[in-house]
């Protein structure tokens, strides 16, 4: 009698936790599946099932008119292209960058480092708001610790191109730089030291050690930080927005998205154009947006979860 109720303890307690494990996996999949629904419904609905008291989540007449709307006002093809040449390259020379201070956190100890990492991490809990004002200005009038102006005569203006992004992801300080340092990190400490102590007996230097013994074994991090700068830069509108103003990218064409049909469709007078077709057609462009993101996740989900379990943002 006393091994049936024991048995039946456990078993209830199995069934518990299962039911509890599922009501958190289906209430995480609404908060993040719901606002993808809820723009979907929003984008094939026709500009009069706004005012319809019936229409909710299903329209009553389909319409594909957002979506040209949309991707004729934002020129989407056109910034797409951009947005992606812009992520792609910043991810490149993050990845590349953040990969060597890394592993020089990990392996390279000097006098002074542990301070030099607790900057990095510093870099990871303040906002970037605070630094804003100083790169903005260093940016507009740029001059190379003075070097430029010596051959010029004149400082440089680096906004409104690609080379704010390049300067701050080749020096490791680019959007999130400090998370993917870490994770670096992280695992070049994992790694056993016999590794490369076998490589320095074989007569090779700490770069022939990194490129041809470290980088290769980490596969997983340069996965992982090189999808999360890849979604996080394309994402981004708050630098972007500050270094690009005239460059046709998915942040700065979101962001004008309203005003710019609202010009188009009321012959140049914004005030007389309707406020909630407005918002369904910035929803419909927020759908596309997203949805290059959407497709890449379906193909690299799986590497992506394997790549999180084997680095140190677990360990």
């Amino acid at each position: 009698m006393t091994t049936a109720r024991l048995f039946s303890l456990e078993s209830w307690k199995r069934w518990s936790w299962s039911i509890v494990r599922l009501t958190l996996i289906v209430g995480l999949s609404f908060v993040i599946l719901y606002p993808i629904l809820q723009k979907i419904s929003t984008a094939i609905k026709d500009k009069k099932d706004l005012y319809s008291p019936i229409v909710v989540w299903i329209p009553e007449t389909y319409s594909w008119n957002n979506f040209k709307q949309a991707i004729s006002i934002m020129d989407y093809w056109h910034t797409l292209l951009n947005t992606f040449s812009l992520s792609l390259l910043t991810t490149v020379l993050t990845a590349a960058s953040c990969a060597l201070a890394g592993y020089g956190f990990a392996r390279l100890k000097f006098k002074g480092s542990g301070l030099l990492f607790a900057g990095v991490i510093l870099t990871i809990m303040v906002p970037p708001t605070t630094i804003l004002i100083p790169i903005y200005l260093n940016l507009k009038d740029f001059t190379l610790m003075g070097i430029i102006p010596l051959l010029t005569g004149k400082s440089v203006n680096l906004l409104n191109t690609y080379w704010p992004f390049i300067l701050t992801s080749i020096t490791a300080n680019s959007l999130k730089a400090g998370l993917y340092i870490f994770i670096f990190r992280q695992f070049f400490r994992g790694v056993p030291k016999e590794v490369e102590e076998a490589a320095y007996i074989d007569g090779a230097g700490v770069v022939q050690t990194f490129l041809r013994i470290m980088l290769p074994n980490a596969v997983p991090s340069i996965v992982t930080v090189t999808l999360f700068s890849f979604v996080w830069q394309w994402n981004d509108s708050f630098f972007t927005t500050t270094y690009l103003t005239s460059s046709k990218v998915m942040s700065t064409q979101l962001s004008s998205l309203p005003y710019n049909l609202a010009i188009f469709l009321q012959d140049g007078d914004a005030s007389q154009a309707d406020p909630f077709y407005l918002s369904m057609v910035q929803d419909t462009g927020i759908l596309l947006a997203i949805l290059p993101l959407i497709v890449l996740y379906l193909f690299v989900q799986r590497y992506f979860v394997e790549s999180i379990e084997r680095t140190g943002i677990v360990g």
